[in-house]
Formats: C-alpha cells, sequence, structure tokens
C-alpha cells in the first residue's frame, strides 16, 4: 500500500513538472514575440510573460512541498531518492528560465519594432526544444534524449556566437545603433543562458537514472559526488 502510494505522488510529480515545463517554453515564445510587437499588442504580452512568470514560481513552491512530503513521509531510498532529488534541482533551474523570460519580455521595451530578429526567433525556438526535451526526458527517464539534449547545447551556442558576430558588425557600421544593439546582444544572452539551464536539467536527468553528473563537461562517479560534490 505504502508503494502505491509512493507511486501516485510521484506521478504526480511528474504531472507538475511537465505542466511548469510547459509554462516556461510558453514564457520564452511570448517573450521574444514583444520584439515583434507594437507598443500597445507589445504591453499586454509583456503582462502575459510576467504572469506566467508568476505561475512558474507557484509551481516550484508546489513541487518543493510535494517533493518534502515524499522524503518525510515515504523515506524513499536508492533509485526513488535521486529522482525526487533532481526534481528538486530542476524546479530551480525551471524557475530562472522563467525569470529569464521576463527579463527578456523588458527588454522589448527598448527594442525598435519590426527589425531583423530572425536569428532571435530561431535561437528561442532551439532553447524552447531543449526545454521541452530535458522535462519529457525526466518524465520518461529517458538517458539518450537526456544526452541528446545536452549536446544540443552546442547549437544554440553557435546561434548566439553568430548573433554577437552579427551585432558587432552592426554596431561598427553605425554607432548611433550601439544602445538598441546592444539590448538585443542582451536578449540573446538570456537565450543562451536559458539553453545552459535547459542541459542542467537534462544532467539531473543522468543523475536521477545512474547517480553520475556531469561537471564541467566530465561525468562525476556517485563515489566522487559522495565526497559532497552535489
Amino acid at each position: 500500500m505504502m508503494r502505491e502510494k509512493f507511486i501516485e505522488q510521484l506521478q504526480t510529480l511528474y504531472r507538475q513538472m511537465t505542466v511548469m515545463g510547459g509554462l516556461c517554453q510558453q514564457a520564452i515564445a511570448v517573450a521574444v514575440r514583444t520584439l515583434e510587437e507594437e507598443e500597445e499588442t507589445a504591453e499586454k504580452l509583456e503582462a502575459q510573460v510576467f504572469a506566467l512568470d508568476g505561475e512558474v514560481d507557484d509551481m516550484e513552491r508546489e513541487i518543493e512541498t510535494l517533493c518534502t512530503k515524499l522524503l518525510l513521509k515515504q523515506q524513499p531510498v536508492a533509485a526513488d531518492l535521486r529522482r525526487i532529488t533532481a526534481a528538486l534541482k530542476m524546479v530551480t533551474d525551471l524557475e530562472r528560465i522563467g525569470d529569464q523570460a521576463s527579463d527578456i519580455a523588458e527588454l522589448a521595451r527598448f527594442i525598435r519594432k519590426g527589425g531583423r530578429h530572425e536569428h532571435l526567433h530561431e535561437m528561442a525556438r532551439e532553447v524552447i526544444r531543449m526545454v521541452s526535451d530535458a522535462v519529457e526526458a525526466f518524465v520518461h527517464l529517458d538517458l539518450e534524449q537526456a544526452r541528446a539534449v545536452i549536446a544540443y547545447d552546442d547549437v544554440v551556442d553557435r546561434w548566439f556566437n553568430q548573433i554577437k558576430s552579427d551585432l558587432v558588425e552592426q554596431i561598427a557600421a553605425d554607432k548611433s545603433t550601439g544602445e538598441e544593439l546592444l539590448d538585443i546582444f542582451m536578449v540573446a544572452k538570456y537565450l543562451e543562458r536559458i539553453g545552459d539551464h535547459a542541459t542542467n536539467l537534462a544532467e539531473w536527468v543522468e543523475y536521477a537514472q545512474t547517480g553520475a553528473r556531469s561537471k564541467n563537461g566530465h561525468w562525476v562517479s556517485p563515489e566522487a559526488q559522495a565526497t559532497g560534490w552535489i
């Protein structure tokens, strides 16, 4: 009976993680849309991003509470304990993704509408995909999918480097646009950070499955982590 109750609560945890991940993906997509819309519509979209970020914060607290109950009442061991630990770590990254989507929406106020932001949209699609795949990998304990997310961060980094290079050329050609282009650079930087958080999510899936996790690009064994790395 205790095990059945634990499995039921674990399934609830997976559903909540999926909802939180979906809110983050929506917040990113709406935030980037604010770059294209005129002021009145952009303000509504910005408010929508802030509301989504608030929902993400609420989900973080709900999931932390559920994880605490699972730890205290069910006293999980081995693989079950790693899953709950991973979830507690992952919600922190998801919460930060929501914050960074809000930062993007705020910056959009200062960026000229209708500009050429194709690369930002491409980059946003890539990081949304990473977040989605990482959360899905956790729910299904799919190690191969998690490792694909980690590898895919290189794609997002290439987009960031491309955007940075393009902006440097534009500033060199017309210094009067420098302030706005720096805001665009910051949007790209926030997207790059979201990619890093998605990578963290995937690395926690690795930990949940194997007890090992990447540190600075190298896999650390459970024995090494027992010395206090986590």
